[in-house]
């Protein structure tokens, strides 16, 4: 059906209009052609919020709780191990003019000046309010201190995402309930992914996961599990041969099939472990970034290492 037509003075003369709504207040303002419109709900690049994250979990939660509200800088390029980032000076300056920036305190220290110099009045630290654990020192000398990585524990992720949905809608108010939204369903998402552990997990020959270093105490104490690793929580410390014997002899002695490297670190240590005893080495990948050309997310790498732990756990 065609529109109606209207009439319209303009400098004196009547002219025909087409009516694209019912008020005829509307022809008066506006004489564009009926069914377009340039006008969007979606933010230009330039009304988006600026986040600078760290590294690749922190980027995963602020993209999940942002969408387009939000454009994402990560601090850590895919393949790059985080402990050892060094900021560029071009880096420096996007944590600078960033309108946010996502970090954890003692994770990287290259970050941890940046913020301290350059963006104390609007940086987060994603472990406040986070429990964190701490790995002591045992007699062979590993290094002890507070494991950072605390994504490990999908719940942790709900607690950091809602530290920055409460931070996004004070920097733009009207679309704090989409990211409240947004917050719930991630919520709900990391909820059924930590059931999905809990089942996978519940029913395993062996409790003990043996890692080339301490990197996940948040996942085996979400999940009822018992972390040894051949060193600390350092990824680059040499184990001394006091340590790999300790290690040897505890996974003979409990059965232990499988020793457990990262995607980022060398898999030597592992690999040494696995070969002196019998085992297989796999991957369980700590998320601390993507390796290069990864098309991957946070829970498909979970899944993934959800998968190498039924695997290597034995679990029914």
């Amino acid at each position: 059906m065609r529109p109606p037509i209207a009439t319209l003075r303009i400098s004196g003369r009547l002219l025909p209009v087409l009516v694209c709504g019912a008020a005829a207040a509307a022809i008066a303002l506006s004489l564009s052609a009926c069914g377009t419109s340039s006008s969007s709900n979606e933010p230009t690049a330039t009304d988006q919020i600026k986040i600078v994250a760290a590294f690749y979990p922190l980027q995963y939660a602020a993209e999940a709780v942002g969408s387009t509200y939000v454009n994402v800088t990560n601090l850590t390029s895919p393949g790059v191990e985080p402990h050892d980032l060094e900021l560029s000076p071009a880096q420096i300056t996007e944590v600078a003019d960033a309108d946010l920036v996502l970090y954890l305190k003692g994770f990287q220290p290259s970050v941890d000046e940046a913020v301290a110099q350059q963006a104390a009045d609007h940086a987060i630290d994603v472990s406040a309010g986070i429990d964190l654990l701490t790995m002591n020192p045992d007699a062979d000398g590993l290094a002890g201190g507070l494991d950072p990585h605390i994504w490990l524990d999908p719940a942790n992720i709900t607690k950091i995402a809602t530290s920055i949905s409460d931070r996004l809608g004070r920097i733009n108010t009207s679309a704090a309930p989409t990211f409240n939204a947004n917050t719930k369903t991630l919520a709900a998402d990391m909820a059924e992914l930590r059931g999905e552990f809990s089942s996978g997990l519940a029913n395993c020959e062996s409790r003990t996961l043996v890692t080339s270093h301490e990197a996940f105490a948040y996942l085996a104490k979400a999940f009822g599990l018992t972390q040894v690793g051949i060193t600390g929580l350092s990824p680059e410390a040499e184990p001394s041969p006091a340590r790999l014997a300790e290690v040897a002899d505890l996974v003979t002695t409990e059965g232990i099939t499988t020793i457990y490297y990262e995607t980022l670190v060398s898999p030597k240590v592992a690999e040494t472990l696995a070969n002196e005893t019998g085992t297989t080495a796999t991957v369980l990948d700590p998320i601390e970034g993507l390796a290069p050309g990864s098309s991957g997310s946070y829970p498909d790498v979970m899944r993934s290492n959800l998968a190498a732990l039924i695997a290597g756990q034995r679990c029914a």
